[in-house]
């Protein structure tokens, strides 16, 4: 079976994050098909259409990173029902300059934690609709929004809920059959 690079983004720049936590979890629980690698968001300046001539080092590295990959998962939290700015930001890096689109034809996944009780299903819900427009092949057939209870995920990338940890393997075995389908229709060049 094939070994598949895997970056992720957490939609968060919280130093308290519990996307960074829940990030921590997938990373520990992941099948040895799936290679995760952070690609990190938080020093992209704000994207201007201005910079499109000349990329800072900065804004070509995260271009790179996600080039690398051969998907990408996005952990999000949830604000003010919509994604974060910062990762909207970092989707509007990698998409430009006109042409040159960092998601087109590459697999993605979605998940989220949040202390409400409908996890992040509605900023899942906006994220799908930016990546469709970004041609990037969404992962539908298993949807995860996490309620986070204080004690879920410790420090260690550690569950402590049975059920989740069992249905947080099982995503990530869908994700890695994911995206073998994907490559295989649409293989990277």
């Amino acid at each position: 079976m094939a070994t598949f690079t895997v970056g992720y983004l957490v939609g968060s720049l919280s130093s308290k994050s519990i996307n960074r936590l829940l990030a921590q979890a997938l990373v520990r629980l992941a099948p040895p098909g799936l290679k995760f690698t952070e690609i990190p968001i938080k020093d992209l300046p704000m994207y201007s259409q201005d910079y499109d001539a000349d990329f800072p080092p900065v804004a070509r590295a995260f271009k790179q990173a996600i080039a690398a990959c051969d998907a990408v998962l996005f952990v999000t939290p949830e604000y003010n029902r919509s994604i974060p700015g910062c990762l909207k930001n970092a989707i509007d890096w990698a998409s430009r300059p006109y042409g040159q689109n960092s998601f087109a034809r590459k697999p993605s996944g979605l998940i989220g934690t949040s202390p409400g009780s409908i996890g992040t299903a509605v900023a899942q819900s906006h994220l799908r609709g930016v990546l469709c427009f970004c041609n990037s092949p969404l992962m539908n057939n298993t949807e995860a929004y996490i309620h986070f209870k204080p004690g879920l995920i410790g420090a260690d990338g550690k569950v402590s809920d049975e059920s989740t940890e069992k249905f947080l393997r099982g995503y990530l075995e869908e994700l890695q059959g994911f995206i073998a389908r994907v490559l295989t229709v649409l293989p990277r060049s």
